[in-house]
């Protein structure tokens, strides 16, 4: 194709943008530059404080605003004849549908969720339209092409649970309790106990971007005359209590997700116990001499999860320790989950945030087991992927199939490249999405639940949404927010059923077909019993549905 054509076929391209945050600004940008001249954006989310570092169309003024819709009017200010469409929205909103996904010549994804991306893969497949598909980690990223019939569809090969989370959601938009886990350890340890010069996503600022208050360093400074039983009160309103009542002033953010709950020490702990936290003489070290406020405070047990307010405790005897005891260590600390007051410390915190997120709360067992760390984002790799991925866009709309890559960007040279570009990988046969090859669940079906298939099978390993399961023609489960009441009531009466005790018994031998009609995806699932005596919660823990088969309850 000639450089007319092209021009031509960029000028009368549609474009569909999922993702207006790290990638997609760059991307945004890049596609205005080039001379595209209908893009359209979708993004749920609003711009935070700690976008303003690597996002960089928003500015102080756009936080609490809108990504999607400041997106494009900062971008219309120097490209004013294109025309763009945001939507503030969750792309798993119905109304974008197939019929949607139609509309348009390639969709380009700048997601940073693995449920999200396989969502927008599913609808691609079903409308038939190419998916551009993108990520970014530090100085690592990739661009991947996706056409139905010609290339591996994104679910094709499986994919590891992410163990990386994006700072927006760790910050403001907690939804598991990892993310309390790496906020408290990886933000809230760090200023009390690290390099306070050192940058943190703490701050807390007003809906239309000026401060509220004095910056955080005025908050988190201990005053000389200030003991460490006001100055842990102080700490704990500020974060648990001001931080989330500020964030609930931004009504766009909490649209389409739960609203927290501010905490302050005040309604947990009585006047009383809050003065005699931090003043009795207690024994606060443990057998291996380790300074512990659980031995102080007579929490024995690192299994059993606390209630709030003996969370709301340990945090106060925890933040007393650091200071009387290990005061020469606050300012170089760094957090290792092997020193035991800070696992006590950082598991208080993450509960006590969990309760305001209503996440549930978890021991310090199983607290110190969770691994969670964030890799930054760095705004030069964002801004090298958007422009790979252009490039494999204009490939796409030329037809020039045969030249499209799949290109990595890598943190240290390989044959002397930084950027690797491969052909495209063909279709995976045993793929249930793109392939329709049927899948095998072996599973107890005595012990297991229906609730069990749907939650940890049907939407947590198959990711559907609104999925609808059938036995051959008796339908046995359908979801959805569209569902009268009597017609959901008698399915719920079915969940806590086992497999075996469904009016349409499911047994060894047993074919189940199911359905997400908002995804237009469909899978048949070949049911084997295997009689091992475990718990139902636990006969679904592990899963390929990469594969064909899909084993449950180990060996």
């Amino acid at each position: 194709m000639d450089s007319d054509s092209k021009t031509e076929a960029i000028k009368r391209a549609k474009v569909l943008m999922v993702g207006a945050g790290g990638i997609g600004c760059e991307l945004l940008k890049t596609l205005a530059l080039s001379g595209f001249q209908d893009i359209h954006i979708i993004d749920m989310d609003t711009i935070e404080v700690s976008n303003l570092n690597r996002q960089f169309l928003f500015r102080q003024s756009h936080v609490g605003q809108s990504k999607a819709k400041v997106a494009r009017d900062v971008v219309l200010r120097f490209m004013p004849r294109i025309c763009i469409t945001p939507y503030h929205a969750n792309v798993k909103d119905p109304e974008f549908n197939v019929d949607f996904f139609k509309k348009f010549n390639v969709i380009l994804n700048g997601l940073d969720n693995l449920d999200a991306r396989r969502h927008v893969n599913r609808l691609c497949l079903a409308a038939e339209v190419p998916l551009v598909e993108s990520g970014t980690t530090g100085f690592l990223g990739q661009v991947t092409v996706h056409i139905k019939g010609r290339t591996e569809c994104y679910e094709c090969q499986p994919k590891p649970t992410p163990k990386t989370y994006p700072v927006c959601t760790i910050t403001s938009t907690p939804s598991k309790f990892v993310h309390c886990i790496v906020w408290a350890k990886d933000l809230l340890f760090a200023k009390l106990f690290g390099d306070r010069n050192q940058e943190n996503d703490l701050f807390v600022h007003t809906g239309d971007g000026s401060d509220s208050v004095k910056p955080t360093d005025d908050i988190f400074e201990r005053g000389l005359d200030e003991v460490p039983v006001q100055y842990g009160r102080k700490i704990y309103d500020h974060v648990f209590g001001y931080n989330i009542e500020v964030a609930l002033a931004n009504e766009e953010t909490w649209k389409n997700r739960r609203r927290p709950r501010p905490i302050f020490l005040g309604d947990v702990l009585p006047e009383k116990l809050i003065l005699q936290n931090g003043n009795l003489e207690k024994n606060c070290l443990t057998e291996d001499l380790s300074l512990s406020a659980m031995s102080s405070l007579g929490l024995n047990n690192p299994q059993e999860i606390w209630s709030l307010a003996e969370n709301s405790r340990l945090f106060l005897e925890a933040l007393r320790l650091f200071i009387e005891r290990r005061g020469k260590d606050i300012g170089s600390l760094t957090f290792d989950k092997d020193d035991q007051l800070a696992i006590e410390f950082v598991t208080a915190a993450a509960n006590i945030r969990a309760s305001s997120f209503g996440i549930p709360l978890h021991s310090l067992f199983d607290a110190k087991g969770i691994a969670g760390n964030i890799v930054h984002a760095v705004a030069t790799t964002n801004a090298i992927i958007a422009g790979l991925i252009v490039i494999e866009a204009i490939k796409v709309l030329e037809a020039d199939f045969q030249n499209c890559r799949m290109t990595y960007c890598l943190e240290h040279p390989c044959q002397k490249m930084l950027l690797m570009p491969v052909e495209p990988f063909e279709a995976n046969k045993s793929c249930y999405v793109c392939s329709e090859t049927p899948l095998l669940l072996e599973v107890n079906t005595q012990t297991s639940t229906l609730r069990d298939f749907v939650d940890k099978i049907v939407k947590n390993k198959l990711g559907m949404s609104f999925p609808l399961i059938m036995q051959g023609a008796i339908l046995i489960f359908e979801g959805g927010d569209d569902l009268e009441e009597d017609i959901a009531a008698n399915y719920a009466l079915n969940l806590d059923k086992v497999l075996t005790a469904l009016p349409a018994p499911v047994t060894s031998g047993s074919m189940l077909t199911v359905e997400d009609l908002q995804q237009e995806l469909s899978c048949h699932i070949n049911i084997k019993h295997r009689s091992l005596l475990m718990l139902a919660s636990e006969t679904f823990s592990t899963c390929n549905v990469a594969s064909s088969k899909l084993q449950e309850g180990g060996v």
